[in-house]
């Protein structure tokens, strides 16, 4: 039966990913500053698309399209970054992805009853469902918060975990997933925050020092259609008038709509680009919901995680220009605090996490950034997490290449190296600055 429902499955996917055809992704290598800043100069130019980030002597995955191929590997040549291919045909790896989930979810559906909170890539039903029934299960200490909706009417939901119901004047933890429709493996990571925090409690201090908020899909709409239609789509769903180009080409940025210097660099006013940056600051629901959870809470949140992937990156303001933070040290050395502890837990095929500015270590600026914009309103602690995603893949005999996408039997150990980086970093803010308001 298991064999015929996958059969059946595979056939069904077949035409998926079509748009695809013919897309290739390659690995590149820039081996200094010079390099990496001509190479991501031309992600306007060629549409490049950096699925895994790259960094001076870190390889990123970029997917070309055909017509900018042969441009994008000439400009390689002559500026002789190192590169080869990746995926000659992006539809294929995302199929490979498609069989790997659906087998994942045969293979677990029997042991688990059909909830797969950790194991696999969820519906966003399924992670609500979850969301749900916590807040319901321990009305005690978990409120649900869902007083504000996605374009599509969705229910923008987050939830806050105290034990006082957020009475006292604890410091605050923000942490939230998935502004990125495509990044699926962010979102687990904070629902199994959820987990540790209410339903495996192994760091009790966690709950009597801090309060939390939890936010584990800010952006439901580009959720569902990356999980049902596109793989690779990145914005929202919005659609900004009825005009054609804003029919074929919806969608903002969210991670561009912060109204921190907002579209001055690294976003665009094409519609149709995967980083536009929408009408003006906060103009999407998902993005102003979160401003508003930092606006209320600025006077007690002390560390602000926006998880996104891929790269094995702890990054950190200011991204617009590399300047530095008067915050700066803080930043660096707890960045670093976090990214050991996850190197501690990491497998060997998974690089070890780089910490630092994220303008000087992606190699371009970013505007209207979350982790920008939670700094600039005072929180003291603000970081962007690059969560692993591929090593190893020349060797052809790894299952762990074949994909596109993070294997989904990998998603707990991500999801357990990650909380032991949330784990340091909410003691360290707590230590650094969580008296900052008595």
């Amino acid at each position: 039966m298991k064999s015929l429902v996958l059969l059946l499955f595979v056939t069904a996917i077949h035409a998926k990913h079509e748009q695809y055809s013919g897309w290739k992704s390659f690995y590149v290598n820039p081996v200094s500053f010079d390099q990496l800043s001509k190479l991501t100069s031309k992600i306007q130019e060629f549409h490049l698309d950096f699925f895994r980030k790259a960094a001076v002597n870190r390889e990123g995955i970029v997917l070309v399209e055909p017509k900018y191929q042969n441009d994008f590997l000439k400009f390689l040549a002559k500026e002789k970054i190192s590169n080869r291919i990746h995926s000659d045909d992006l539809k294929e790896r995302f199929d490979i992805d498609d069989q790997k989930i659906e087998a994942r979810k045969l293979a677990t559906r029997s042991i688990n009853c059909g909830r797969l909170p950790y194991d696999n890539y969820q519906t966003l039903d399924v992670i609500y469902e979850y969301i749900d029934k916590i807040a319901e299960d321990y009305p005690e200490i978990v409120t649900l918060v869902s007083s504000s909706k996605s374009f599509q009417g969705r229910p923008l939901k987050y939830l806050k975990i105290s034990k006082d119901k957020f009475a006292s004047n604890k410091p605050i933890i923000y942490i939230d997933a998935g502004i990125h429709a495509r990044e699926w493996i962010t979102i687990p990571t904070v629902t199994y925050a959820i987990h540790k925090l209410v339903e495996n409690v192994t760091e009790p201090d966690l709950l009597d020092n801090f309060d939390w908020i939890l936010f584990p899909v800010v952006n439901p709409d580009g959720y569902v259609f990356s999980y049902e239609r596109d793989r690779m789509w990145r914005k929202n769903r919005s659609l900004k008038d009825w005009s054609i180009t804003s029919f074929f080409c919806r969608g903002v940025d969210g991670n561009r709509n912060f109204n921190f210097l907002w579209n001055t660099v690294g976003s665009d006013d094409d519609k149709c680009s995967p980083i536009y940056a929408g009408t003006k600051p906060f103009s999407e629901s998902e993005s102003r919901t979160v401003g508003e959870i930092i606006d209320e809470h600025v006077d007690r949140m002390v560390l602000f995680i926006t998880v996104h992937s891929f790269g094995s990156m702890i990054l950190y303001p200011w991204g617009n220009n590399g300047s530095l933070s008067h915050n700066a040290f803080s930043l660096h050395t707890v960045g670093i605090d976090m990214a050991d502890a996850i190197n501690r837990l990491s497998l060997p095929h998974f690089p070890n996490y780089v910490v630092g500015n994220s303008m000087l270590t992606l190699g371009y600026g970013t505007s209207g950034a979350a982790e920008d914009y939670a700094h600039y309103r005072g929180v003291p602690l603000t970081y962007t997490f690059e969560l692993p995603g591929f090593e190893n893949e020349d060797d052809e005999s790894n299952e762990f290449s074949e994909g596109f996408s993070l294997d989904p039997i990998y998603i707990h150990q991500v999801c357990v190296e990650t909380w032991a980086a949330f784990v340091i970093g909410a003691r360290r803010a707590g230590d650094l600055f969580g008296r900052k308001n008595l």
